[in-house]
């Protein structure tokens, strides 16, 4: 492929053609904040937090699905950017119930962290303050839908990782959910291989490991990685 160069914060960089911004960014140790991308999956640009500005275009970007062009010029820090995903961060938490104190991945937790990161001390919108439930019906996980941000990530990693394609998004806007098979409880869900996968890709405490408490649930990103550079190098293929 041909390589493009372009430029990054008054940085040069040069990458091949047809990576992301996100990629050449973080290729180049430049941090861009994200919620749905998740290395190994399919970027959606749903969470809109890696939005940047590109010169000549009035229109802000996300990073994660904006594939880079020859003399490109990006900013990835900004007033205006700042502002934006700000905003972002307080709307996800206004739409649903997140309440970090008795969550089981404070302290673990992607969304909490970026806030953190963003300046996030209070939010300016009305909460929603929805009437989400919890499905413990699986033997092994939970889902609990008032910390779901629909990031996809657990959707995607079940269908390119996994293969079961169980997860899925039913609804629209505010009133979407992440549904198993048809709409069933998680643990009458036929496809489901329980392998772990949606779990461990999960941002926040959406999905969980049943019997975990406050602040108790980590996830560990190296099983996906894992199972992800496997397969991209035929790990697991018998010659005959």
């Amino acid at each position: 492929m041909a390589a493009k160069t372009l430029t990054i914060n008054g940085q040069q960089v040069t990458a091949e053609e047809g990576a992301t911004v996100l990629q050449v960014a973080r290729d180049a140790k430049i941090n861009i904040p994200t919620l749905c991308h998740l290395d190994g999956m399919k970027d959606v640009g749903a969470c809109r937090l890696c939005i940047v500005e590109v010169v000549g275009t009035p229109k802000l970007l996300p990073a994660c699905t904006t594939v880079i062009a020859e003399g490109m010029e990006i900013k990835t820090e900004s007033d205006r950017l700042r502002k934006y995903r700000k905003m972002t961060l307080e709307l996800l938490f206004a739409e649903r119930n997140h309440v970090c104190a008795v969550c089981v991945a404070n302290g673990h937790c992607e969304l909490q962290t970026l806030a953190y990161e963003q300046g996030v001390d209070h939010v300016r919108y009305d909460y929603l303050f929805p009437k989400w439930g919890v499905d413990t019906t699986h033997e092994r996980f939970g889902m609990d839908h008032n910390r779901c941000i629909l990031c996809s990530r657990c959707v995607r990693a079940c269908v390119e990782i996994e293969g079961a394609a169980t997860k899925s998004i039913a609804g629209r806007g505010a009133k979407s959910k992440i549904i198993s098979d048809l709409n069933e409880p998680w643990g009458e869900a036929d496809s489901c291989t329980s392998c772990g996968k949606c779990v461990q890709s999960c941002p926040t405490g959406a999905l969980f490991n049943k019997g975990s408490t406050v602040a108790e649930m980590e996830h560990d990103r190296s099983h996906l990685d894992y199972v992800v550079t496997a397969r991209e190098k035929k790990l697991w293929v018998t010659h005959a």
